[in-house]
C-alpha cells in the first residue's frame, strides 16, 4: 500500500504508548496472526499509523463487543480473500485458505498459487481490512 498513513515510523514501544497498552498485548496480537508489523533489518517491529487503527478496531471489538482474540481471527478467516485478489480456481483448490475457516488468509503458509512468496503485510486482502469499518465495506464492495 503506498500511502502515507502506512509508513512505519513507530517502535513497538511507542506504539504501545500511543495505544496505552502493553508491548506484550502487541506481540501477541502478532502471535494470533491480528496485526503484521513492518521488520527492520534487524528483526525490529515498526508500526504505522495504520497498524495503529487496526489495533484500536481489535481493542474496539474486544472491550465495546466482547468479542474475543479467537473470534476475531474466526471472523478475518472467513473474509473472502480469493475475491479481493481474484485467483484462479487452479490456485482456490491448492490454497489451505480457501477450505479452511480458522485462521486469515495471511496465516497461512501458502504453497503452489497464487499467494506462494509474496509478502502479506503488503497484500490488498490484508490491508482491505484493517480498520471496523472496512471489513463491512470490502464485503459490500464485493458483492456488487
Amino acid at each position: 500500500m503506498n500511502n502515507s498513513l502506512d509508513i512505519p515510523i513507530y517502535t513497538i514501544s511507542n506504539a504501545a504508548k500511543i495505544l496505552k497498552i502493553s508491548v506484550h498485548t502487541l506481540r501477541m496480537y502478532e502471535k494470533e496472526g491480528l496485526i503484521i508489523p513492518f521488520r527492520k533489518e534487524s528483526n525490529q517491529r515498526l508500526y504505522s499509523n495504520l497498524d495503529i487503527e487496526r489495533v484500536k478496531c481489535i481493542q474496539e471489538t474486544i472491550n465495546k463487543d466482547k468479542i474475543n482474540i479467537e473470534g476475531i481471527r474466526r471472523v478475518l478467516a472467513l473474509l473472502p480473500c480469493w475475491a479481493v485478489i481474484k485467483c484462479s480456481k487452479k490456485d482456490r483448490t491448492n490454497c489451505e485458505f480457501y477450505s479452511g475457516h480458522t485462521k486469515p488468509c495471511w496465516m497461512i503458509n501458502h504453497k503452489n498459487n497464487f499467494c506462494t512468496n509474496k509478502e502479506c503485510r503488503t497484500c490488498e486482502v490484508y490491508n482491505s481490512y484493517g480498520t471496523c469499518s472496512s471489513i463491512k465495506e470490502k464485503i459490500k464492495e464485493l458483492l456488487v
